[in-house]
């Protein structure tokens, strides 16, 4: 029997990967999924070659991806996307879009390639730098609420670009399927806030701490569910898995606040612990470092792309901050917002397999997005000592439960 070494390399490198980073937090911070990633690339064909791509990879990556996208859909704070910084996170969305557009019309060759480009350049991985932000303290205040806002429209505004204008479908066609898939979520939410269960409320409480962990499962359910809806509808999944984290922190919310804390934390060792950290270390296998490094041209690309995506994402979040912003917290809003990679994953994945991105472009666009995952998070905290976060009043604020 051939024994597939991938089902124990891929979790023992995420294993190591946090042992990695507390050695060297010691004389700098680096983001976790950096050792992840670079654990990847080391394992993977352009390393040592001990994981190969497979069917197991490929499902450890979606799986992975789905989870990453649906716990970036339930850490979003709804105070983040409306009043004045969601006018502003839609804002620097619309300017990087144009400038997207732009720089897309320049580096493809044609016009669906540009619109991949542009998609891949205008997203924020909010999933991705959410725990930077906890760890660093910059989860809530000012900062966080500005970085949240500008990442849940930099995920969810892409996503709908991909069902749209990448489903295979007219555009016409994806957007009337996207307003079922909305409308058929937005019926769920509404049944969520109108008809609240108490009985269900009980289960979920009586099964906190015991096998049942029916909060867990229900959550996990629903993920599957919104998936299989998205998949039906000929919407990406992770449109699905995105909007299944939104309406999860709706379903949860009526939980008692102590109650509501428990599941989250059993959400996130859930997803952080185990799926999430697959997605990073297959992308490290997946990542054609050897094939990247023979091609100069596509190479020169890759620090190219990253300064593009900081352009593009980055510069207008720079901009459009309130005035009496410091540069400080400009420069570290700028660079979370510009820190990209899954939907760039996702994207050009999709360009490839259509014939409408060249692979060399596709990995270089994607180098580039590794790049800014690298170095962006790191040049944010430069300067920035972990400290209390602080509301708008300026009192300490944690995360809680929405009331």
């Amino acid at each position: 029997m051939t024994i597939d070494l991938t089902f124990f390399l891929v979790p023992l490198a995420a294993v190591i990967a946090p042992l990695l980073a507390a050695l060297v937090k010691r004389v700098l911070v680096v983001p976790l999924i950096v050792f992840e990633i670079g654990l990847g690339m080391a394992m993977g064909p352009s390393g040592l070659g001990w994981v190969q791509d497979s069917s197991t990879l490929e499902v450890f990556s979606w799986v992975g991806l789905a989870m990453l996208f649906f716990m970036a859909g339930s850490e979003i704070d709804l105070q983040s996307v409306h009043g004045a910084n969601g006018a502003r996170a839609l804002g620097s969305w619309m300017l990087s879009a144009i400038l997207a557009l732009a720089a897309g019309l320049v580096f493809g060759g044609s016009l669906l390639a540009a619109v991949i480009i542009a998609i891949a350049l205008t997203s924020t991985a909010l999933g991705t730098i959410t725990p930077i932000l906890r760890d660093s303290g910059l989860n809530t205040g000012r900062i966080g609420v500005a970085i949240s806002g500008a990442g849940a429209v930099g995920e969810f505004l892409p996503l709908v670009a991909i069902t749209v204008f990448l489903s295979g479908q007219q555009p016409i066609a994806g957007l009337l399927t996207l307003v079922i898939f909305v409308s058929l979520a937005a019926v769920a939410f509404v049944v969520s806030l109108r008809a609240p269960s108490p009985g269900l409320h009980r289960m979920v409480v009586s099964t906190l701490h015991t096998s049942g962990q029916f909060g867990v499962r229900m959550v996990m359910a629903l993920l599957a569910g919104l998936i299989a809806m998205a998949l039906v509808l000929d919407v990406d999944f992770l449109l699905g898995a995105f909007t299944a984290g939104l309406l999860a922190r709706v379903v949860l919310r009526a939980l008692p606040r102590e109650e509501h804390r428990i599941v989250d934390m059993k959400l996130e060792a859930v997803a952080f612990g185990f799926f999430v950290p697959l997605f990073f270390v297959t992308t490290g296998v997946g990542f054609p470092l050897r094939d990247l490094l023979a091609n100069g041209a596509a190479l020169a690309l890759v620090p190219l792309f990253a300064g593009v995506i900081l352009v593009v994402r980055g510069v207008p979040a720079f901009l459009t901050q309130p005035r009496g912003t410091s540069l400080s917290d400009r420069r570290t809003v700028a660079l979370f917002t510009a820190t990209t990679l899954p939907i760039v994953i996702a994207v050009t994945t999709i360009g490839v397999d259509t014939g409408a991105l060249d692979a060399s472009l596709a990995a270089a666009l994607t180098g580039g997005a590794l790049l800014s995952v690298l170095l962006f998070p790191m040049l944010a905290l430069v300067g920035r000592s972990r400290a209390v976060s602080r509301g708008t009043d300026g009192t300490p604020a944690t995360r809680t439960p929405d009331a």
